[in-house]
């Protein structure tokens, strides 16, 4: 099982960049695709989560200015990050779950495939 995440780097707050994780090794269609980041001295938290229904769900931090979408065919998820803040500066990781519910409550432990981490930062 693999999941790579590329596209981190270095944005200018307002600015944008766009996030992708390429998996193999497992169904991925019949998985709950999710991004969470951590950010220095904190805990990890969700981003953004797309069932493989095709729902998805974000928190209040990022609601409007995230974008989580998939592609069943090539295996790939994708985080469009827009109006980015300082506050979203943090190592973002895509991860791999079936049980949408523990995504949702992030009960991390419960997590089957984590990704490398790719880091974004955010300048004023």
């Amino acid at each position: 099982v693999q999941l790579q995440a590329f596209g981190g780097g270095l944005a200018q707050a307002g600015g944008a960049l766009r996030l992708s994780c390429t998996a193999s090794g497992f169904k991925f269609d019949q998985y709950a695709m999710s991004w969470f980041r951590q950010a220095p001295g904190k805990e990890r938290e969700l981003v953004a989560v797309i069932a493989d229904s095709g729902g998805t769900y974000y928190p209040d931090s990022v609601k409007g200015r995230f974008t989580i979408s998939r592609d069943n065919v090539k295996n790939t998820v994708f985080l469009q990050m827009n109006s980015l803040k300082l506050e979203d500066t943090a190592i973002y990781y895509c991860a791999a779950e079936k049980n949408l519910g523990a995504v949702l409550a992030e009960t991390l432990k419960l997590i089957d495939y984590w990704g490398q981490g790719t880091l974004v930062t955010v300048s004023s």
